[in-house]
């Protein structure tokens, strides 16, 4: 009887105090037993509140079944939707606000969804029709010095051609190039050598979605071609590389790493892609993104970490983190929206660039969040990361989150006026190398006071997410998916976000983003780049990071004999947003005095005791590792 009351309904009134209205109540709870205990609303006389019929005539009878049967039904409906308000902590309404909420949802709500549905949602991805709602991570008014220019390479000159295509393989990027523009090696030659190690090591790393064999000659030929004619496009000129299959190509299949998309073919040009056509380098694969991009589990199998081939790569940037790694691409385009730059370069033991939100245009990129992805190097060096990022970055006129990047010449930065916080996981060699070098490194502790951090990304992530895949859900395809405890688990929950709670979220943002810049008293902070409170935290405010290669360690419970492979170790250095440049400059600066970043995965070199695995039943990996 109280839910009735709490649900607007009356008890039963009485009738008075004549003879027969006390009778009939007295009646009344015996009458209500033979009903099924069903509430009784009696229809009254509006002028003198009496029954107007008996309530043991017929008419009576047939007059009190309906009623009861009314009542019972808006009982049982405003019940069931009392349960649908809990799930979305919104059960403070009385009975008869639910039944107009309801009401209102279904005459006025629904067709607007739907309308908006049909415009914008009909095609998964993500590709068209960007949000209006523009994140902007910038943390003051000032106006930047040096928007669009170049940045100054460092001159390298007296470079040879090593007689091993393995040393080859594992030079860097201004190293390539230097043999390239001294005509040491033709850009063709160069194609070739990285399509023979992509199609030698890729059966057991699972790093590879498809070849662009044709393509990459055809770019390799206009590259020597535009040499022989005098005509230089810069570092880049030649070099081969790699894309995340998240990438569109024309001409070439894009499968999101999904089995649902394996046949795709997008006849779109991604802006990261025209930028490095553009500079002439030459695209030679598609590299494997774990499925919709999470993890490193895609349709074709599972990524493996080049240092230790019985570890997964983590991070759906899978591929281009293994195959860089394992030199068969000198440098490749990655994505991050939750770590999936950090994770895999961690792993893989190579240097990644994880910018700036805004930094890298997206057109042409299959979309998670439109706040939170972004687009970045993995290479050989922060040195290399420096050169791709001077070529990949700007303003794509079709994303409305990028912009012309505000950065000083990273091989320009003074790091001796630097200061540069150390936090308590952050490696110790790299603290010690940086304050010889002159940096004024001091103990540090970024503070906040949000507590839900890890919540308010998962929030934005799902729900944008959802947005973009919302037709890939409702038509059942997620049925379909390669791990059904990633995405269809998550895109479900998101389904269940009410609006309001998606932008108390984005406000919470806000305030996490206004705390970290009152905290963030040092030009950059070190720190370790896979701790999920960072990657939250980090990708919430759009500050950049890198991630540097800092030592091996010996592998866990090694075969018998020994072995060659190793766990890699590395930190972060994190930068507030658009100052990548300072971050750059310290990383180049600890890897002038170490060589970690330098040594090379023992793929083809195993010891008698090790062999090459077959796949393992599918151990999913942790939530945090993925996007």
């Amino acid at each position: 009887m109280k839910a009735m009351l709490q649900d607007g309904y009356p008890l039963p009134r009485p009738l008075g105090s004549t003879r027969s209205s006390n009778i009939l109540c007295f009646l009344l709870p015996f009458f209500s037993i033979i009903t099924s205990c069903c509430a009784v609303n009696l229809v009254l006389c509006p002028r003198t509140r009496t029954p107007l019929a008996s309530p043991f005539s017929p008419t009576f009878t047939n007059m009190y079944s309906k009623n009861n049967s009314k009542s019972s039904e808006k009982i049982s409906e405003v019940a069931s939707l009392r349960c649908a308000f809990d799930l979305f902590d919104a059960n403070f309404f009385n009975g008869e606000k639910i039944r107009e909420v309801a009401k209102g949802a279904k005459d006025f709500n629904i067709p607007i969804i739907r309308a908006n549905r049909k415009l914008v949602a009909s095609v998964n991805g993500g590709l068209n029709n960007p949000s209006s709602l523009v994140f902007n991570p910038e943390w003051g008014s000032e106006k930047p010095q040096s928007i669009d220019k170049r940045f100054s390479y460092p001159s390298v000159s007296g470079t040879k051609r090593p007689e091993s295509e393995e040393d080859v393989a594992f030079m860097s990027v201004l190293e390539l190039g230097d043999l390239i523009k001294t005509k040491q090696i033709t850009s063709e030659e160069l194609t070739n050598i990285f399509l023979r190690r992509l199609k030698r090591y890729n059966h057991v790393l699972e790093a590879v979605v498809s070849y662009t064999e044709e393509l990459a000659y055809k770019q390799a030929r206009e590259a020597d071609a535009l040499l022989a004619q005098g005509v230089y496009l810069g570092p880049l000129h030649g070099i081969p590389y790699g894309l995340k299959d998240i990438i569109s190509v024309p001409k070439y299949k894009t499968t999101w790493g999904s089995k649902t998309f394996k046949d795709q073919v997008l006849h779109i040009e991604a802006w990261v892609y025209k930028r490095l056509k553009a500079a002439g380098a030459v695209l030679v694969a598609k590299l494997v993104s774990g499925s919709l991009a999470y993890d490193d589990i895609w349709y074709g199998g599972r990524t493996r970490n080049p240092w230790n081939i019985e570890e997964f790569s983590t991070g759906s940037s899978a591929g281009p983190a293994a195959c860089t790694s394992a030199g068969m691409v000198p440098f490749a385009i990655g994505s991050e929206t939750a770590g999936s730059i950090t994770y895999p370069a961690a792993r893989c033991g190579v240097t990644a660039l994880r910018p700036t939100f805004g930094t890298v245009g997206r057109t042409g990129v299959m979309s998670i969040s439109e706040s939170l992805d972004k687009l970045g190097p993995f290479c050989r060096s922060a040195t290399d990361c420096t050169v791709i990022l001077d070529a990949i970055r700007g303003r794509d006129p079709d994303d409305p989150s990028s912009r012309d990047s505000p950065l000083d010449d990273p091989f320009s930065v003074d790091i001796t006026k630097l200061t540069v916080g150390y936090l308590d996981d952050a490696e110790e060699e790299v603290v010690h190398i940086l304050a010889t070098k002159g940096v004024n490194m001091v103990p540090f502790k970024l503070n906040y006071t949000v507590e839900s951090v890890q919540g308010i990304l998962n929030f934005t992530m799902d729900v944008d997410m959802l947005a973009h895949f919302d037709e890939w859900q409702r038509s059942g395809q997620d049925d379909d998916y390669e791990s059904h405890d990633q995405w269809p688990t998550e895109l479900q929950r998101a389904r269940m976000i009410p609006a309001v709670d998606y932008i108390q979220a984005q406000r919470v943002r806000g305030k996490l983003m206004q705390e970290v810049k009152e905290s963030f008293k040092v030009d950059a902070f070190i720190g370790n780049a896979t701790d999920w409170e960072k990657v939250c935290m980090g990708n919430l405010v759009g500050m950049p990071v890198i991630v540097v290669p800092t030592g091996f360690t010996n592998i866990s419970n090694p075969p018998h004999g020994g072995s060659r492979r190793k766990s890699t170790v590395t930190t972060g250095i994190y930068a507030p947003p658009h100052r990548d440049h300072i971050a750059l400059a310290l990383a180049m600066a600890y890897q002038s005095a170490t060589d970690h970043h330098k040594q090379r995965p023992p793929i083809d070199d195993l010891s008698p005791n090790d062999s090459i695995p077959n796949p393992p039943a599918v151990i999913y990996p942790a939530r945090q590792l993925h996007h």
